[in-house]
């Protein structure tokens, strides 16, 4: 391949996944940079994009928003050769949102690999604020650490503390994230999930050994009383309802996951148990650097959250596998060649 064309991994349409070569990039804007992509994190987000259950998205599109890579030149504060990670989230600076430091909540904000072209592609360019250092990771663990700062993110936002019941539902792998951050702020934390293969992985794993498989028997495991911190990563409108009965009283329901339909609770209930409703979206700056911290002090072995590690062409040929059976899957890499 000529150093003018690149190889890009792209959802041409519901279904059709494709390797393209299409032009390297020519220009870089000011403000922003150019990256060698190193490795990529496949996320639900990608396979409901394949799946084309996405609402919010126009195909064609070049997928890919777990990202690490390394500085292709001097400049802008970077040398050439660092490694980092990338903030997917570009925000516009100017909203209400942005003004009030929550960029993660801008009120225009372009995801790469949804609202625009991601980084499942030999070269991407990123503004430079949306890079973080990522010395002392190996490159699988910086493309792990933005699905993982969203979990983080949550942690924050539920203001669990040390020796506070919490209760992880949907133990995928947004759930395993955030459940690992509640248990490092010293949570004592359980998981609920329907299928006792993920609650089994997450046990001999991670060691979270308190696992329900439904709403019922994770009542039971508190006395009837609830869990001072509930969040739901399930993306399923009937858990997020059920799940309002497992808060107990004066705490918080954290919703993590997102869905299309209409929540309803019943407001008596939520009122006399004084409950906060928490939404939380994407992560910031201090949560990527809370991810990378954890990976350095070891406190987290991505190892035991890296499924498998697939070249570009290998996932053109398993994408629809991995797609239709992910459930035995925490995270799968892609890692582009050097």
């Amino acid at each position: 391949m000529s150093a003018e064309m690149m190889q890009v991994g792209v959802v041409v349409e519901p279904g059709k996944f494709a390797i393209e070569n299409r032009p390297a990039v020519a220009e870089v804007p000011d403000g922003w940079v150019l990256i060698d992509i190193c490795a990529v994190g496949v996320c639900g987000t990608d396979y409901h994009i394949l799946e084309g259950k996405h609402p919010y998205l126009a195909y064609p599109r070049v997928i890919g928003h777990e990202l690490s890579g390394r500085i292709v030149g001097d400049g802008d504060g970077w040398k050439a050769g660092d490694l980092v990670v990338v903030n997917p989230y570009l925000s516009c600076g100017s909203c209400r949102a942005c003004k009030r430091g929550k960029p993660n909540c801008c009120y225009n904000i372009e995801v790469l690999g949804v609202h625009r072209d991601g980084g499942l592609a030999t070269q991407l360019a990123v503004p430079s604020g949306n890079l973080y250092p990522a010395e002392g990771l190996s490159e699988i663990e910086a493309a792990m650490v933005e699905f993982l700062a969203i979990g983080a993110h949550a942690v924050r936002r539920s203001e669990v503390g040390s020796g506070d019941k919490v209760l992880v539902t949907g133990v995928g792998p947004i759930g395993i994230g955030t459940a690992l951050f509640a248990r490092l702020e010293g949570a004592d934390v359980s998981l609920l999930d329907l299928s006792e293969a993920r609650l089994n992985a997450a046990a001999q794993k991670f060691g979270f050994k308190q696992g329900f498989n439904s709403v019922e028997a994770a009542l039971d495991g508190t006395g009837g009383e609830g869990y001072d911190v509930v969040f739901d990563a399930t993306g399923h409108s009937g858990a997020i309802e059920a799940g309002f009965k497992t808060v107990a009283h004066g705490g918080s329901y954290v919703l993590v996951s997102v869905v299309k339909d209409n929540i309803t609770f019943h407001d008596p209930e939520f009122h006399k148990r004084e409950m906060r409703l928490i939404g939380s979206r994407n992560a910031l700056k201090q949560d990527f650097d809370w991810v990378m911290d954890a990976f350095k002090d070891k406190l987290i072995d991505a190892g035991r959250l890296c499924s498998s590690i697939l070249s570009l062409e290998e996932l053109s040929s398993q994408f629809t596998r991995l797609a239709a059976d992910r459930a035995d899957l925490i995270k799968v890499i892609v890692k582009l060649e050097d």
